[in-house]
């Protein structure tokens, strides 16, 4: 029998290749899991910038600012100048962002209702509740 952490150990490593298996998933929406997290962030607390969202998603500076520029081109965010400091800018959502993000989000919670719709509510609180248990804790490890 195994014990709880070999069990969640292989449950989290066959979840993580379900979710990245390009052959095993229909793609769900139209973006990346980078650009839908930074969306999120954006849209749910405001003007970012570089540093605090690398921060956020414990990322190079480079590699989120990356993300955030292939954004911007797609018009989905735009730059705030720093009034202080002529070098910084925040990042702010546009509309375009903001239709995107909803439409995807719609797209995931419509995957996520169709693998759970033989649950019990009950059952789907608590799944949620342990999952941003678990990713709080993975945070501060």
């Amino acid at each position: 029998m195994e014990n709880s952490l070999e069990m969640i150990e292989l449950e989290l490593a066959i979840l993580i290749r379900r979710i990245t298996s390009a052959s095993g998933n229909k793609k769900i929406g139209h973006l990346d899991r980078s650009a839908y997290l930074i969306l999120h962030q954006i849209a749910t607390n405001g003007a970012a910038g570089v540093k605090s969202l690398a921060g956020e998603f414990q990322l190079d500076i480079s590699t989120v600012s990356r993300q955030a520029a292939a954004l911007e081109h797609k018009g989905y965010l735009y730059k705030i100048p720093d009034p202080t400091d002529g070098r910084a800018y925040t990042f702010q959502i546009t509309e375009l962002g903001l239709k995107e993000l909803r439409d995807d989000k719609r797209a995931r919670m419509d995957r996520v209702a169709e693998v759970t719709k033989n649950w019990p509510e009950e059952d789907r609180e608590v799944f949620g509740r342990l999952l941003r248990k678990f990713n709080h804790g993975a945070i501060s490890s």
